[in-house]
């Protein structure tokens, strides 16, 4: 098996037989990878989550748009449709926050390891700076973390509001539930409008982050 192959199973190994953050570090370590690669690939893969989940309330709006513009259609299937997009949004929702998570458990450790290396130094010039790189970095990864945490937050509410849609028509599937639930139905896509630009900005914002990161 190739090294390439090898490591991803060495890493799962080391998580499932000690449960341990440090092992998992000293693991990543050995093979050249340390925690500043970490945090760029857990901010990676919470962008990456932030665009799924942006895709998928696009999709959902879609799907609500067109569940709203039948006229005597067949609503069972549009039903359906948006039952799915919703049962996918919240799925994605739920990546979001783990992805979030991560993140920050890496950038924590990250930033006491850096902190606790600086008092090693006996270079005063060597320590302020750093320091100064130090405090620029967690300054930015701080904004980035209230962008993602704030968009996170944001979804919460239109998932509400898209579950209540879902299982009012479950129990009200006719032409006249769709009429009565129209007005609500543009609010809630003026909501998914504005989350989504709300997390394109964060997602835009993590790029920023990773670039501003050594290689």
């Amino acid at each position: 098996m190739s090294p390439n192959r090898l490591l991803p199973l060495i890493l799962l190994l080391a998580l499932v037989t000690s449960g341990c953050q440090s092992v998992y570090y000293a693991t990543m370590e050995k093979f050249g990878v340390e925690k500043r690669d970490l945090l760029k690939k857990a901010v990676i893969s919470a962008r990456d989550s932030q665009e799924e989940a942006a895709e998928q309330f696009k999709d959902a709006l879609t799907r609500l748009r067109e569940m709203y513009a039948v006229d005597g259609g067949d609503l069972e299937k549009n039903y359906d449709l948006l039952k799915g997009e919703y049962e996918s949004a919240d799925k994605d929702a739920a990546a979001v926050r783990k992805r979030i998570k991560d993140m920050d458990q890496v950038a924590g450790d990250l930033f006491a390891e850096w902190e606790k290396e600086i008092g090693e130094f006996t270079n005063p010039t060597y320590a302020s700076n750093s320091r100064r790189q130090l405090n620029e970095t967690r300054t930015k990864y701080q904004q980035l973390s209230a962008s993602v945490k704030a968009a996170e937050a944001s979804m919460e509410p239109v998932l509400k509001q898209l579950k209540e849609q879902v299982l009012y028509l479950k129990h009200n599937l006719n032409a006249a539930a769709i009429g009565s639930l129209r007005g609500e139905a543009t609010s809630i896509q003026n909501e998914i409008t504005r989350l989504i630009d709300q997390m394109n900005g964060s997602i835009r914002q993590a790029d920023e982050f990773i670039k501003s990161l050594p290689e």
